[in-house]
C-alpha cells in the first residue's frame, strides 16, 4: 500500500505534468495563431451583419484562409477582438495569420468598390454608365424622373444591384435639396424644391466652371424676375433629344446646335417659352443646387462664350451684341487653325 509521501509525490507529478504539457499546447496554439496562412491568393470573405466569431471562423475555413478554426475562436476571443469585428466585404492578403485577419476585421477596412456619376448626366446618360459597370448586378430597374438622382462618388458591395445605387442616389439627392432648400437666399422667382431642380439642371448644362455657377444662376434668375425667356441652347439640346444623347459627332446632337433647332416647338425650348421648362434637362450636382438657391446678385441679363471655357457677362443687349460677335469671331479662327 503506497504511503501518504509517495501519493503526494504523485500528484505533484500528474499536475506539473499537466501544467507542462498545457503550456506546450498554449504556446502551440499562439504560434499557430501569428504564423503566415498557407493560402498562395487573395481570399474575399463577407460578414453579415450580426455575425459571431464562430460563424466568421467557419467562412475562413471554407474559403481556405485558415485551417484551425478553434484556434481562431479562441484567440479573437483572448484577444478581445472576438466582439469588435465589423461587418463588410473583405480581401484577406495572401499568406495572412489568423491574428492579421481579426486585425483586418477589426480596422473596418472594406473591399471599396465606387463608381462616380458626372454632374449634369441625363437619366439616359447614368442608365448607361451603370449598365457598363462589370461590379454592379444587372437586376431589373427603373428610372425616376430626369433630375431625381444627385451625381456623387458612391461605394458599393459586390451584391449591390443598380437599383440599389440608383435608391440612393434618389435618396442623396432629397436630402441635399432638403438641406439647401432651408438654406435658400429670399426673394427667389420660384416657389418649390422641383422648380430649383429644373433651375439648377440648366446651370449645370451651361458652365462647366465651378466659380461661375452662382453668377450663371443670377442671370436667369434675373431673367425669370423680368419675364425675359431664358433663352438656353441646353434646353433645346433637351428638347431635341430628351436626354437620349447621340455620341456619334460633335456633342450630344451628334452635331452642333443649329439657328433652326432654336426654332422647334417643344415646351423644354425656351427660346420659345417663357419661365422654367416642365421638368429637369439633367440631374444636377449640389453646387449647382446651392447656386440657383443662393444666386449672385448682380445686373447681368447675357453671358456668351469667352473662347477659354468661361463666359463673358453683360447687363445690356448692346453690349451683348458686342461679346457674341468676339465670339464669332473666336470660333471662326479656331475652325481656320483646324
Amino acid at each position: 500500500m503506497k504511503t501518504l509521501k509517495q501519493v503526494l509525490g504523485l500528484l505533484v507529478f500528474l499536475t506539473t505534468l499537466v501544467l507542462v504539457l498545457g503550456g506546450a499546447g498554449f504556446f502551440w496554439a499562439a504560434e499557430q495563431f501569428r504564423k503566415p496562412g498557407n493560402f498562395e491568393s487573395p481570399v474575399e470573405i463577407t460578414i453579415a451583419p450580426g455575425s459571431n466569431i464562430g460563424g466568421i471562423a467557419d467562412q475562413l475555413l471554407y474559403a481556405g484562409a485558415i485551417d484551425q478554426p478553434q484556434i481562431f475562436k479562441y484567440g479573437g476571443r483572448l484577444t478581445g477582438q472576438a466582439t469588435k469585428l465589423k461587418a463588410g466585404e473583405y480581401e484577406i492578403p495572401p499568406h495572412a495569420s489568423m491574428k492579421e485577419i481579426l486585425d483586418l476585421f477589426e480596422s473596418g477596412k472594406t473591399i471599396q468598390r465606387n463608381v462616380t456619376i458626372p454632374e449634369g448626366l441625363t437619366n439616359f446618360e447614368i442608365r448607361r454608365l451603370l449598365l457598363q459597370n462589370e461590379s454592379l448586378q444587372k437586376a431589373e430597374f427603373e428610372m425616376r424622373p430626369e433630375g431625381s438622382y444627385l451625381p456623387e462618388t458612391y461605394s458599393f458591395a459586390k451584391t449591390d444591384t443598380i437599383a440599389d445605387i440608383m435608391d440612393r442616389m434618389a435618396a442623396a439627392m432629397q436630402t441635399a435639396l432638403d438641406e439647401l432648400w432651408n438654406k435658400r437666399s429670399e426673394n427667389l422667382p420660384f416657389k418649390t424644391k422641383e422648380e430649383a431642380v429644373i433651375l439648377a439642371s440648366i446651370v449645370e448644362k451651361e458652365t462647366g466652371k465651378p466659380e461661375e455657377r452662382a453668377r450663371v444662376a443670377g442671370v436667369f434668375i434675373n431673367r425669370l424676375m423680368k419675364n425675359i425667356p431664358l433663352q438656353s441652347d441646353p434646353t433645346v439640346i433637351y428638347a431635341l433629344t430628351l436626354g437620349e444623347n447621340k455620341n456619334d459627332g460633335q456633342g450630344p446632337l451628334g452635331r452642333r446646335l443649329l439657328k433652326k433647332d432654336l426654332e422647334f416647338d417643344s415646351p423644354y425650348n425656351t427660346y420659345l417659352y417663357p419661365g422654367l421648362p416642365p421638368g429637369p434637362i439633367a440631374n444636377p450636382g449640389r453646387a449647382s443646387l446651392e447656386a440657383v438657391l443662393n444666386p449672385e446678385r448682380h445686373d447681368y441679363l447675357y453671358f456668351v462664350a469667352d473662347g477659354t471655357g468661361g463666359h463673358v457677362f453683360s447687363a445690356t443687349l448692346e453690349e451683348h451684341n458686342r461679346n457674341v460677335a468676339k465670339w464669332r469671331e473666336i470660333r471662326k479662327n479656331n475652325q481656320s487653325a483646324e
